[in-house]
């Protein structure tokens, strides 16, 4: 590496502050706000009707199941497939209802 190379800590260092340190201060206040209405948001989604979404869960596993299972059941796997489908639908929904009520 040839000597008139500065290192990067050299410059940063060496040039006048861009950012006040009120300003940084006042940053590090709205991220850490940020992450932690972020993590309250995240928690409330974990126990968001747990029941309803491990039903949700189970629904999705039944349905790829059916959809890896042999094709020849006479009609029966396409409609299992349709009313696992329909029953996914009517979770969300019943989901969001309560959210909203």
């Amino acid at each position: 590496m040839s000597a008139s190379i500065c290192k990067p800590t050299a410059v940063l260092t060496s040039r006048p502050s861009l950012i006040r340190p009120y300003t940084m201060k006042t940053l590090r206040v709205g991220v850490a706000i940020v992450v932690a209405a972020a993590a309250m948001g995240l928690n409330s989604a974990r126990a968001d009707q747990p029941h309803m979404r491990r039903a949700l869960e189970l629904l999705r596993d039944a349905k790829a199941e059916l959809q890896s299972a042999e094709h020849d059941k006479g009609g029966w796997r396409v409609r299992a497939i349709r009313n696992v489908n329909q029953a996914i639908e009517d979770t969300e929904r019943g989901m969001e209802f309560d959210r909203r009520h």
